[in-house]
């Protein structure tokens, strides 16, 4: 069963895929909604969304909550402890977990900045996004299209 755990400040808690289709929430714009809980009514207005980062910003009722969502397989990879160390800077990019290549999104010698998507991995029936972990130039990219790699595989060599 699909669960969702979601973070608003210090406060942690989790919501079934029942549970979010059973709110009665009615879209009034692309980024405004009218929220009934228990007989009581929120204004609701997204401010901000990074799908990357998997967090959300939203106004309610004047005041502002940052939401931070993870699906069932965020909390695995988590879990499994597949991205400790992401936020090191490195120089070579190696595969976080097995999985195929589905797009190259960079070429050698283009300058990059940190959290420039770098390629496509699918794996566990999920496509992720591979960031730069910091600036630099592609100096070589060691996959193509449709490779299969393992994890700690070295795919992108950065300078």
């Amino acid at each position: 069963m699909e669960k969702y755990l979601i973070m608003v400040d210090d406060a942690e808690f989790s919501l079934s895929a029942q549970d979010v289709a059973a709110l009665d929430i009615q879209t009034l714009t692309d980024k405004t909604y009218h929220l009934l809980d228990n007989g009581k009514a929120y204004h609701v207005e997204l401010v901000d969304a990074n799908f990357t980062d998997r967090t959300l910003s939203f106004l309610i009722n004047g005041n502002t909550y940052r939401l931070s969502i993870k699906d069932n397989y965020a909390q695995l990879v988590d879990k499994m402890g597949l991205l400790s160390g992401a936020s090191q800077k490195a120089k070579n990019i190696k595969a976080p977990m097995p999985g195929l290549i589905m797009d190259v999104l960079v070429e050698a010698g283009q300058e990059i900045e940190e959290g420039t998507p770098l390629l496509v991995l699918s794996a566990m029936k999920m496509e992720n996004q591979i960031l730069a972990q910091g600036a630099g130039t592609i100096k070589s990219i060691e996959v193509t299209v449709g490779d299969s790699v393992d994890k700690g595989q070295l795919i992108i060599e950065m300078e």
